[in-house]
């Protein structure tokens, strides 16, 4: 049931972008080249400035809102977070996530900065809509816990904190909190959305962990 509650969820919102902007980023024809993935990666941070986390102006038609989730994992924070951070773990486990595409990996400070593209394929109408979510991770490796900000085609801005907490034993509490923003007719839909598919990668990394997969 909750397979096929993701995947129509998925479906509508492959609809709402090919609806949007059939020109858009979201697309159902020939996958384009890491350089051209970067070039959109690029523009969207120019454009969009996803990475600031401040909330819409009034009347500016986009809303913001907050949720959060947890969830532990038996296994030591030693084993879980490393394998948590890499994105490359999250294929397979991230619904319709099928690669992580790298444009740039550095550290800044104590901080590691890693700009990526997430390319997602999704099911719609018999055919399949590419959607490339921009982002950048900093993960903060001395705190336990990374950063990552992301801008998806039809302006959809998620800003994500995760935080990780040893706990008694060997198990490891791992906390995301999460804010989305997007257009006011959109912003339900991105939540309840974001949030389960956040869930449901929480809950295949728990199993490929703790069945030492990862």
């Amino acid at each position: 049931m909750k397979k096929h509650l993701r995947l129509l969820a998925a479906q509508l919102f492959a609809a709402a972008l090919v609806l949007t902007a059939l020109s858009g980023p979201a697309r159902a024809d020939t996958p384009v080249d890491d350089a051209q993935i970067a070039a959109e990666w690029q523009a969207a941070w120019d454009t969009h400035r996803f990475y600031e986390n401040t909330p819409p102006a009034p009347g500016s038609g986009r809303s913001q809102a907050e949720d959060s989730i947890s969830i532990t994992i038996d296994a030591p924070i030693a084993r879980v977070f490393p394998a948590y951070i890499d994105f490359s773990n999250h294929i397979g486990k991230h619904s319709f996530l099928k690669r992580v595409v790298t444009h740039r990996d550095r550290f800044v400070g104590a901080e590691r900065h890693i700009d990526l593209t997430a390319v997602e394929e999704l099911p719609y109408q018999g055919t399949i809509v590419t959607i490339n979510t921009h982002a950048q991770q900093r993960i903060n490796y001395q705190g336990h816990y990374y950063e990552t900000d992301s801008w998806t085609f039809p302006g959809v801005v998620t800003h994500q904190r995760i935080v990780f907490t040893r706990l008694s034993g060997t198990k490891t509490q791992v906390t995301e909190y999460l804010t989305f923003e997007a257009d006011t007719s959109m912003i339900d839909f991105a939540v309840a959305n974001g949030v389960a598919s956040h869930q449901a990668t929480q809950a295949a990394l728990k199993q490929a962990i703790e069945n030492h997969d990862l």
